[in-house]
C-alpha cells in the first residue's frame, strides 16, 4: 500500500466526516468504524469502511490506477453485503494520484450489472477543505481542484490556517508532516521545502546556533556575544522569510518579535 494512503486512512473521525461531506457529498452525523478483514483479497482491509443508522460507506483511495479496480471493489461488495444483507452500500474510489486516470468504475456483462463512485481529487474545490476547523481536513486540500490560484499562495494558505488553528507546534508539526508527504502527489514538494526553510526555527531554542552557542558560552564565558549572534541568526532567519514573500502575519505567528521591530527589519532589507 502507498504510504499516502495509509495516511490519509487513518486520519481522524472528524476529518473523515469532512471527507464525506465534500468528497462524496453525504452529511454523516455519526458512525461506527467497521473492522472486516477480507480473507479473499490479499487480508487486506478496507481504507475507511464505517456503518451509519441506514447504510454502508466505503471508501478506498488510490494513488496510482489499477486496472483491476473495478473487480476489487466487487470483491468488497460481495463480501460486505455478506455481512450485512439489509444495509445499502455505497463504495467510492478516491484518487489521489498526479495524473488524469483510466480505471473502470462500471462492469456490465450479460449476467451481471456492478458499479461504484470513482472521484478524482484535484477536481474538488480545495476551498472546501481550506476553511475547515479541522488542521487534518485543511491539510487534504492540497489534492484538491486550486481553481487557477498561485500553487505557492494556495500553499502558503494553507500553512497559515494551519497555524492558526493547531493547538500547539507539535500539533502544527504532525500536520506540516503530512502536507509535505501528500505534496508529491500534485509535484508540490520543492515549494512546500522552500516554505519549509521559513518555517524550521518555529521554537528559536531548538536553532542548531543557539544550542551550540549556549555551551560554549557556559564553557567561555561569553554570553553576550552568543546572543548577539543568535540575534544576527533570527535576523537573518526574518529576512529569508521576507525574500520568500511571507506576509506579515505569518511572520508574527512564527517568531517572537514586535509589530515596530519587523517593519525596521523589513526596511532593512528593503534598503539591502
Amino acid at each position: 500500500m502507498n504510504h499516502n494512503d495509509i495516511i490519509l486512512k487513518n486520519i481522524t473521525k472528524e476529518a473523515i466526516k469532512e471527507v464525506f461531506k465534500y468528497i462524496i457529498k453525504i452529511d454523516v452525523k455519526d458512525f461506527e468504524f467497521l473492522d472486516i478483514e477480507f480473507q479473499k483479497i490479499e487480508e487486506r482491509k478496507a481504507d475507511i469502511l464505517v456503518k451509519t443508522e441506514d447504510k454502508i460507506i466505503h471508501i478506498e483511495f488510490q494513488t496510482k490506477t489499477d486496472k483491476n479496480m473495478i473487480f476489487r471493489m466487487l470483491r468488497y461488495y460481495s463480501e460486505i453485503k455478506f455481512r450485512y444483507p439489509d444495509m445499502d452500500i455505497y463504495q467510492y474510489v478516491v484518487y489521489i494520484g498526479k495524473y488524469n486516470t483510466s480505471m473502470r468504475f462500471k462492469l456490465e456483462e450479460h449476467n451481471i450489472k456492478f458499479s461504484y463512485e470513482l472521484i478524482d481529487m484535484k477536481k474538488i474545490d480545495c476551498k472546501e477543505f481550506l476553511e475547515s476547523d479541522n488542521p487534518e481536513a485543511v491539510v487534504v486540500s492540497i489534492l484538491c481542484d486550486f481553481k487557477g490560484q498561485n500553487e505557492r499562495e494556495v500553499i502558503r494558505k494553507i500553512i497559515e490556517r494551519l497555524l492558526k488553528i493547531t493547538k500547539n507546534e507539535n500539533e502544527f508539526r504532525k500536520c506540516f508532516s503530512i502536507l509535505e508527504e501528500l505534496s508529491a502527489n500534485r509535484d508540490l514538494s520543492k515549494i512546500i521545502e522552500e516554505e519549509e526553510m521559513a518555517l524550521q526555527y518555529l521554537t528559536w531554542e531548538d536553532l542548531p546556533s543557539y544550542r551550540v552557542g549556549m555551551r560554549k558560552g557556559e564553557e567561555a564565558g561569553m554570553q553576550r556575544g552568543i546572543e548577539k549572534g543568535i540575534e544576527k541568526e533570527r535576523e537573518r532567519n526574518i529576512l529569508n522569510m521576507l525574500k520568500l514573500g511571507m506576509s506579515d502575519e505569518m511572520i508574527l505567528k512564527i517568531v517572537d518579535i514586535s509589530k515596530d521591530k519587523l517593519n525596521q527589519l523589513k526596511e532593512k532589507y528593503a534598503n539591502s
